[in-house]
């Protein structure tokens, strides 16, 4: 069986590869280490789909809806949607939980949560805005956009004023965490490659 037709067997070849490089390597699968890889991994994912939902797919819906001669949008609402929106949600949810307990096991939990202290540890300031922009995406992703998501997608009910309500709440908070993206992305960097700002 070629493991490039399925999903799943390639993202369990990805993660073999990756073990056996590490371990080539020398740096083996230290908990920290482990805890940093899941994090960046499960964070591309969601800063992947988050802008591909943002740059895509929302202007190819509003190309495909305006052309009347052209595919009908449905295939993407019915197809691609739900799955996008499933891997964006939990991958984020991964790359929050990860954050997390990376922080809490190197000890900066405390520092990142408080700003480094409100300014005076260098790391702590920068990757605590950091931590704090992905809780905010994370609430708005969970809080906004998957409830409005579920009436656009037909999994709860809704009339044509909350289905028009529920598109306008789910399209702003999208491109809220899309502008959060990227200063998130600067602060991670620049905490741990110790960027000047």
């Amino acid at each position: 069986m070629n493991p490039l037709k399925s999903t799943g067997a390639a993202v369990a070849v990805a993660v073999v590869l990756a073990a056996i490089l590490s371990a080539a390597l020398g740096h083996g699968f230290a908990e920290l280490g482990l805890a940093v890889w899941i994090h960046i991994v499960a964070g591309v994912m969601w800063l992947g789909l988050l802008y591909y939902l943002n740059v895509v797919q929302t202007p190819a819906l509003a190309e495909a809806t305006a052309d009347s001669a052209g595919p009908a949008a449905g295939a993407i609402v019915r197809y691609v949607s739900p799955r996008a929106l499933r891997w964006l949600r939990w991958s984020a949810v991964l790359t929050w939980f990860t954050g997390l307990w990376y922080l809490g096991r190197s000890g900066n939990l405390v520092s990142a949560a408080t700003l480094g202290h409100l300014g005076r540890e260098y790391y702590g300031l920068v990757i605590g805005i950091g931590a704090w922009l992905g809780t905010i995406m994370l609430l708005i992703l969970w809080l906004l956009i998957w409830p409005s998501q579920k009436i656009l997608l037909g999994l709860v009910s809704a009339d044509d004023a909350g289905r028009v309500r529920a598109a306008r709440i789910a399209a702003l908070a999208s491109r809220i965490n899309f502008v959060l993206s990227v200063p998130l992305l600067l602060c991670m960097g620049g905490a741990n490659h110790a960027l000047p700002f």
